[in-house]
């Protein structure tokens, strides 16, 4: 694990790139994506033709003998979570060659465009870090401090060789999220098959109550194996151990279909879900991606 004032420079200059590159993300664009995420109440006003009946205020149409109906306005606040997979996995990366960056180090830099694109907007950020175990929560609040400290937590997290349980994960938003809220998971989604099942379940009942949107975070390197002519030793950075597979084509060409499924999987658990997914590479930066989803997004909610 880095020391702490290497942490901290990690940090600076994740603000500093991220400061830059959100200018280019209007805040406009970032909440139009997300509006009705809650409506509150405003005032009344009497009943004029052409409102809907289902919002007369009976209680004051009662009082005032003549119809009123009540007006909301959306919130002004957002309440904004990140979600982020600390287990053995997100370590993978940083090939020379290959990817600049390890899968953990992308995540801070999506949890610093959700946390300074929030601090403008004067959202709640609030942040999860799980493995196959809740790791460390820290409560939704606003200020610069701490967006800061969230980039930080994502930076230097606990976890380490521990598995995946994105079940769990959307067990503890149910249980920190007392109010809808915008859901940033954030993981290589990278798991046992056999969660599938649970997860589906989990993620359906998250995305009926908040607006939760994945970001697949990837690494070059692992989606084929490496060209190699004899056998090929592989290691699970989750604790279970490692195997051996022969080399050649045929392996090759079984990695790549387990891969695909895999990542299809998510995809079809997704879409199931009514929830959006979004794909970052080790290779790019977080930013590009996430302000062509908020692009499109906003497209789609304002038809």
């Amino acid at each position: 694990m880095p020391d702490l004032s290497d942490i901290l420079r990690q940090v600076r200059r994740i603000e500093l790139r991220t400061e830059r590159l959100v200018s280019s993300l209007a805040a406009g664009r970032y909440r139009s994506a997300f509006r009705g995420q809650g409506m509150e109440f405003d005032e009344v006003r009497e009943y004029a033709a052409g409102d809907d009946v289902r919002a007369i205020d009976w209680n004051v149409t009662a009082r005032a003998g003549r119809p009123y109906v009540k007006v909301f306005r959306e919130e002004r606040e957002l309440t904004v979570l990140l979600l982020v997979d600390v287990s053995g996995s997100m370590r993978f990366g940083a090939i020379p060659g290959i990817s600049p960056r390890a899968k953990l180090a992308l995540a801070a830099e999506a949890a610093a465009v959700v946390g300074v694109t929030a601090l403008r907007n004067g959202d709640r950020l609030g942040l999860v870090l799980f493995s196959d175990r809740t790791e460390v929560h820290v409560p939704a609040r606003r200020g610069r401090g701490h967006a800061l400290r969230v980039v930080r937590e994502v930076l230097a997290p606990a976890g380490g060789a521990r598995a995946t349980d994105l079940a769990h994960a959307l067990d503890e938003l149910a249980r920190v999220a007392r109010r809808r809220a915008v859901v940033f998971l954030v993981s290589d989604f990278l798991h046992d098959p056999a969660q599938r099942p649970r997860l589906a379940t989990a993620l359906a009942r998250a995305g009926r109550r908040h607006d939760v949107v994945g970001l697949r975070v990837s690494d070059p390197g692992e989606a084929s194996l490496p060209a190699v002519g004899g056998a090929i030793a592989l290691d699970d950075p989750e604790g279970g151990g490692g195997l051996v597979l022969a080399g050649g084509r045929a392996a090759a060409a079984r990695y790549a279909a387990a891969w695909g499924e895999a990542r299809s999987a998510s995809e079809r658990q997704f879409r199931a879900a009514g929830c959006d997914l979004v794909d970052l590479s080790t290779r790019e930066s977080a930013l590009g991606a996430m302000e062509r989803f908020f692009r499109q997004r906003r497209r789609r909610v304002h038809g």
